[in-house]
């Protein structure tokens, strides 16, 4: 698999030459919305095995052979050129497939509303084959320690057929807002909290979900052991039924890292009680705050780094948005961006005529436009090159894999891309 970034004058056609493909399937591997009108900076997946690299001035066989991880003898025998021979500028060489590893994967999807809207569905159906896990968000706790169910809809289904376990997302909410006293009340009422976990029991055994998932969040600081007491009552209890146990973490940076999003959250216990957690690595750039990339590499890592040294690594799946943002310019406190997928993105940037720029210390594209009403815009989203960044850092740091939020936003590409780095776990 190729990742080919487009140059000026360069068209679907001439694309394909060079990687001896077709312009039907680079278009139907990137569910393109503008073949006809590619942007210059676009990020294309050219769907062949193993990759093209064109050699630089100073490359050797060696050196190319160390990025890619392949003997620089095998990579003169597959391109049968001698072992001891200068390499020209510009010459086309072949790279196998690297060795996959597996890796874990899991994606939220959020029903909301009344119904289960139809490309929610299809969008859960379409990533399932790539999951190890699915999970509807979200059942909410209440205070008498029963809870509100979320549309299931197809979902359990979809998750038996494509050998997903199903994940109960619980979380804190009242009104759709995080409760500090809802998860006082349901980690230090013990009677409350027993009839919380008899609910949840019941729950799973109904509808078959086989790991239990707490997203508590914006506990008070207070609360913090009480969690970890809670956490490893529930473990004792859903391990007698089989079941797994994962958390979601707020992205820390340090142990005693102050603010009520990361206060409760106690890195090292959950690496001690739970099968897994997810850490929510991303909203760097979120809709209520200025222009910049959702999930933005550096401080991503620093997160990761800090979490590595509290648990292990097989404990840690990496969160990643599925989405970007649209803001208008310049940024006002109190407006709000607007949510665009990547495919929305690149037909933003079609329509406009503006050429996609990438930030190589985010490690994310972006763009700026300017729109019919005359209101300029900058607009930060993903493409295969920011998702690859994330799956080399997976690979370099050794994590257990990655969690998505959330479904429902199109990014074919990220799905290539799972297959081309990883074998997919399913349990």
């Amino acid at each position: 698999m190729q990742i080919h970034v487009v140059r000026q004058n360069e068209t679907l056609t001439t694309i394909a030459r060079t990687f001896q493909t077709t312009a039907q399937e680079i278009t139907a591997a990137n569910d393109l919305p503008n073949p006809n009108n590619l942007v210059v900076g676009q990020a294309l997946v050219i769907p062949i095995v193993g990759q093209f690299y064109f050699v630089q001035q100073g490359d050797t066989l060696f050196s190319i052979g160390q990025r890619f991880g392949v003997p620089y003898q095998q990579l003169a025998s597959i391109n049968r050129i001698p072992v001891n021979q200068p390499l020209r500028t510009g010459l086309r060489l072949y790279i196998p497939q690297s060795t996959k590893r597996n890796a874990e994967f899991n994606a939220y999807v959020e029903p909301r509303g009344t119904t289960v809207a139809p490309v929610l569905e299809n969008s859960a159906r379409e990533a399932a084959p790539y999951l190890t896990y699915l999970a509807p968000f979200s059942f909410q706790a209440r205070r008498d320690g029963s809870l509100k169910e979320p549309l299931l809809n197809q979902f359990p289904a979809i998750a038996r057929a494509n050998r997903n376990t199903l994940m109960m997302v619980i979380n804190n909410q009242e009104n759709d807002q995080f409760s500090d006293e809802l998860g006082r009340i349901l980690l230090n009422n013990i009677p409350v909290q027993d009839r919380f976990l008899n609910n949840i029991v019941s729950t799973a055994k109904k509808y078959g979900f086989r790991d239990i998932h707490f997203d508590f969040e914006f506990l008070r600081p207070a609360d913090r052991e009480a969690y970890n007491r809670f956490l490893r009552k529930a473990k004792q209890r859903f391990q007698r039924e089989g079941w797994l146990m994962s958390t979601a973490l707020a992205p820390k940076t340090s142990r005693g890292q102050k603010g009520l999003w990361y206060e409760a959250h106690d890195y090292r216990a959950h690496g001690e009680i739970s099968d897994f957690v997810v850490i929510m690595t991303y909203e760097w750039g979120y809709s209520g705050g200025p222009a910049m990339a959702v999930s933005p590499i550096g401080p991503v890592r620093r997160v990761l780094e800090y979490a590595l040294s509290e648990m292990p690594a097989n404990k840690i799946l990496m969160g990643q948005n599925l989405y970007g943002y649209d803001w208008t310019l310049p940024f006002v406190q109190g407006t709000v961006a607007r949510a665009v997928s990547p495919q929305q993105a690149i037909q933003l940037a079609s329509r406009y005529r503006v050429p996609i720029q990438y930030d190589t210390t985010a490690q994310a594209p972006f763009f700026r436009y300017t729109d019919d009403a005359g209101k300029r815009h900058e607009v930060w989203f993903e493409d295969a090159r920011s998702i690859q960044a994330k799956f080399d850092l997976i690979k370099e740091l050794n994590l257990r894999g990655m969690s998505y939020w959330k479904l429902g936003l199109a990014f074919p590409q990220n799905w290539l891309l799972i297959v081309e780095n990883f074998n997919v776990t399913k349990r």
